[in-house]
């Protein structure tokens, strides 16, 4: 997920001592701290997508996207992210019209992500379509737009129109912004030490971009069940951090 300034790159999402605090992100929307992704689940998609039909390879593929995610640098953007996204999925996936590629979709949205560079998403979604292109090109165009979405910049949820699998895929990882109190600092702080080599003053002054960016849009997300669950006390926390800063 892309949460950035103008050109937007200072990201928003992510873990403190990296266990407790992402413990902390996955127990909000999980409601356990024992939550992660799992090899059962991982073969139960390939199946039902199609692809990666040789066991081995599925093991493989697994082992390249958890040990992605696991990379040095990350403290929002950590498997139990992922791990929580999955978790606020299986809680909605009746809305979802393809289930299967929304799924992809989130394993694979921040499987690539370096701080410092510019084409994550497109890097991540480019990973997940390649995977998918040989048995499901399809869907592997379909999930590439999800996942270059997540960059966050589109004006967002401006009407009902604009309700489908790519918007659940971004209501899904917008959740943590309409995160209790306490875990929405934590993030914060994720984020913050994620960007520790941009300047305490650019890092602000970034950060207020986007969390204006998201206070302007009339809606921040684009289902209803996430606008009940969470509209109101995402726009809450975001206008207590631009008082703060």
């Amino acid at each position: 997920m892309t949460c950035c300034a103008p050109a937007s790159r200072w990201c928003v999402w992510g873990g403190v001592a990296a266990r407790c605090l992402s413990a902390a992100t996955a127990s909000f929307v999980s409601g356990s701290l024992t939550v992660s992704p799992n090899p059962a689940r991982w073969h139960a998609l390939c199946g039902a997508l199609g692809v990666l039909k040789d066991e081995a390879a599925r093991d493989r593929e697994l082992a390249r996207v958890l040990s992605s995610w696991r990379s040095i640098g990350r403290h929002y953007h950590t498997a139990a992210h992922l791990a929580a996204c999955l978790v606020e999925f299986d809680r909605v996936r009746e809305l979802a019209r393809r289930p299967a590629e929304v799924e992809w979709a989130l394993w694979y949205h921040d499987a690539i992500y370096r701080p410092w560079r510019r084409d994550n998403e497109v890097r991540s979604a480019t990973w997940a379509a390649r995977v998918l292109a040989t048995d499901a090109a399809t869907s592997a165009e379909r999930v590439y737009e999800a996942i270059e979405a997540t960059r966050h910049i589109a004006p967002g949820a401006s009407s009902l129109n604009s309700v489908g699998d790519v918007s659940l895929v971004l209501d899904i990882d917008l959740a943590i912004l309409g995160a209790p109190e306490p875990v929405y600092d934590v993030f914060e702080q994720q984020i913050r030490r994620e960007y520790w080599f941009v300047p305490r003053l650019k890092y602000l002054a970034a950060r207020r971009e986007i969390l204006s960016r998201f206070l302007s849009r009339p809606r921040i997300y684009h289902f209803e069940y996430f606008r009940d669950r969470f509209e109101a006390q995402a726009r809450h926390n975001l206008q207590r951090i631009m008082i703060l800063r």
